[in-house]
């Protein structure tokens, strides 16, 4: 219990120092947010309006306080473009930006663990030369520039899926439309966890448990998945667990590249219209979400380590 309280409050100062860099966003724009928001022919009437809105007519230091005040209250500011306010817009856009990613690392998760499995047992084998060439090619392909190609590919040359957006008549057509972007963004996490997951396991295959099971005429299959994959996970957990933050960063591109209409893309049209009150939610929304993902990364850890709770 102590362990986990620990996790707790070790994420307190995380959280604080992602607000106040969000915060010091705005105040680090060269030139007047207001000018930058509003062009340079609107009138000084409106230019004020916008400031008192945004709190910029305070002194700093109260716009800080006011904006963790607001933060803690769930309260993140009025979108300039949209209208409403920022969180209803992201609570809007989120289920969309969890579904993409949620599939992008069960995708990865499927694809990476068994052939980097597969890598580490058959060793420098035909098998895992193969394994280990698309592993590299994985890692070395931006997920916009192979969700263009997939687009190409079986949108327009092999009309297999929808070529853009999500507007889906039913579950299963939503899950349809999904499988390209979650493709493009699980792949290159796919290829890392086939990294990790192959030297992992020659790590553990050269242990002398592994050999001792096996001298005892254990059937290769339980050793291999009881013994062997069962010690190798933490590092596979680790790369799982740092790379969800990979996830949602690549989600900002995946999600404008195939028009789904999650956060990624109200952040990007948000950059394009200067609508800062819902860039700085959406940025915030992303620090912290990364920051309770390894919170709960350290908390599985506990649990598939007791060592780890008690080290």
């Amino acid at each position: 219990m102590r362990y986990f309280a620990g996790l707790l409050v070790s994420t307190l100062p995380a959280l604080l120092g992602a607000i106040t860099i969000v915060f010091l966003v705005i105040h680090l724009i060269p030139g007047d947010p207001v000018d930058v928001m509003l062009g340079d022919f609107a009138s000084p009437a409106a230019e004020e309006k916008l400031r008192q809105q945004l709190g910029l007519d305070e002194p700093v230091w109260k716009q800080y306080a006011q904006y963790i005040g607001n933060v803690v209250r769930g309260n993140l500011g009025t979108s300039i473009r949209l209208g409403g306010s920022v969180a209803g817009h992201i609570s809007d856009r989120l289920p969309y930006t969890v579904s993409l990613a949620f599939a992008a690392a069960v995708l990865s998760v499927l694809i990476g663990v068994p052939l980097g499995i597969i890598s580490a047992v058959k060793r420098n084998r035909p098998a895992d030369y193969v394994t280990r060439t698309i592993a590299l090619l994985g890692v070395s392909m931006p997920a916009f520039w192979l969700g263009l190609l997939l687009i190409l590919a079986f949108a327009v040359k092999i009309p297999l899926f929808p070529v853009l957006g999500s507007s889906a008549n039913s579950f299963g057509d939503f899950l349809h439309r999904l499988v390209l972007p979650a493709f493009a963004l699980g792949v290159v996490m796919a290829a890392l966890i086939t990294r990790i997951t192959r030297a992992s396991m020659l790590d553990v295959l050269a242990q002398d448990y592994v050999r001792t099971a096996r001298a005892k005429g254990l059937a290769g299959n339980v050793v291999l998945y009881r013994h062997a994959l069962r010690n190798a996970l933490m590092p596979i957990i680790t790369v799982v667990g740092l790379n969800i933050g990979q996830l949602l960063g690549g989600a900002v591109v995946t999600e404008s590249v195939f028009n789904w209409p999650g956060l990624g893309k109200l952040f990007i049209d948000s950059m394009y219209a200067r609508d800062y009150p819902v860039i700085q939610g959406v940025a915030l929304f992303f620090a912290c979400a990364v920051i309770f993902v390894n919170l709960f990364t350290d908390v599985i850890y506990g649990l598939v380590n007791p060592m780890v709770r008690h080290g």
